[in-house]
């Protein structure tokens, strides 16, 4: 996602009015939800716009969410068809929601899900096409007696640095960062402990991650 269509974004979530001059599309995936349901299989490509608050939303299902901002309440939109839709923030720095009367519309900011499964991928959608290199890290909810294991994409650095993009088990992609002098990732609470050769990593205090020095430092 382009910085500026993610700083746009947080800009609208924090309640900057129509005076933002901020004006940026990217392609995203959008999830779309029929009123009062909690599952749906419908995940399709679109197009998310913004200029000075006003939102386009294109749908590859023929479907455009033309929202012109209700300069008196934030977060909230008039559509083309003159109804009220609420946008909200359940998806942290994963994207958008907006709440329209007949459907929700998901909007996220990754677009790996809309590629096909590569059966023969477990550290799918990494691919050294894109990464230094793949590899499956142990992974676990901080309450878990087991670990699973999430697919990851390293991206090394000089120095034995690394930033490690990773899948989480509740499907978001997000990336650690492994420097000199400190562990972080954006958007999320970090404890870091270096034990041995592998790093333990807590995310926001419900996932765990280990890390292999090998995993960031190579061969």
């Amino acid at each position: 996602m382009k910085p500026s269509i993610l700083a746009a974004a947080f800009m609208l979530l924090a309640g900057i009015g129509p005076t933002a001059a901020l004006a940026d599309s990217t392609e995203a995936s959008c999830e779309v939800y029929p009123a009062g349901e909690d599952h749906t299989d419908v995940l399709i490509p679109c197009r998310f716009y913004q200029a000075q608050g006003h939102v386009v939303i294109t749908r590859s299902d023929g479907v455009e969410h033309d929202l012109m901002p209700d300069e008196t309440t934030a977060g909230n939109f008039t559509d083309q068809h003159g109804r009220t839709v609420y946008r909200q923030s359940g998806l942290g720095d994963q994207g958008l929601i907006f709440r329209f009367p007949d459907e929700s519309v998901f909007v996220y900011w990754d677009t790996s899900a809309l590629a096909p499964a590569d059966p023969d991928s477990p550290t799918a959608p990494f691919t050294t096409a894109d990464y230094d290199a793949t590899s499956l890290l142990r992974c676990r909810a901080v309450d878990a007696t087991e670990f699973s294991n999430c697919p990851a994409g390293i991206s090394r650095m000089e120095d034995r640095q690394a930033s490690i993009t990773v899948k989480s088990p509740a499907g978001e992609i997000f990336t650690i960062n492994f420097m000199t002098d400190f562990v972080n990732a954006a958007n999320r609470e970090v404890e870091a402990r270096l034990d041995g050769d592998t790093w333990t990593v807590i995310i926001n205090g419900e996932d765990e991650y280990q890390v292999p020095l090998a995993a960031i430092e190579g061969g």
